[in-house]
């Protein structure tokens, strides 16, 4: 398995990506990154929460899988596979998970953070 801070500059290979905790329940992989864009998936137990938060990233996320209920700023959301939410830098936002399921995160810029 890949080590995320290691990457080629033109393709991630899934299965060589490790897995990281997420939260409690949630397990993240970095898939591609540049310094300006990064596309991260998220696998969601059953309960699973992604607690509210915000950042200085604009963030797109895809429902891949599963049922989520989001809040993003003062509104609430639920959202099914091939949905996709916006969520601009900033702004409060969050999700459950009540069947678990898996979303890809979309940032913009990449989020240093998380190569730590």
């Amino acid at each position: 398995m890949k080590d995320p801070k290691e990457k080629d500059p033109h393709v991630c290979y899934g299965a060589d990506v490790i897995g990281t905790s997420g939260g409690e329940g949630v397990t993240r992989r970095i898939l591609s990154y540049s310094d300006d864009a990064m596309c991260v998936e998220n696998v969601f137990e059953k309960g699973a929460v992604g607690s509210l938060h915000s950042h200085p990233h604009t963030q797109i996320t895809y429902v891949v899988s599963g049922t989520f209920e989001f809040t993003v700023g003062d509104r609430k959301y639920v959202v099914k596979p091939g949905d996709t939410l916006i969520k601009k830098d900033g702004v409060i936002h969050g999700c459950v998970a009540p069947e678990g399921g898996v979303l890809i995160d979309f940032f913009t810029p990449c989020r240093e953070d998380f190569l730590k």
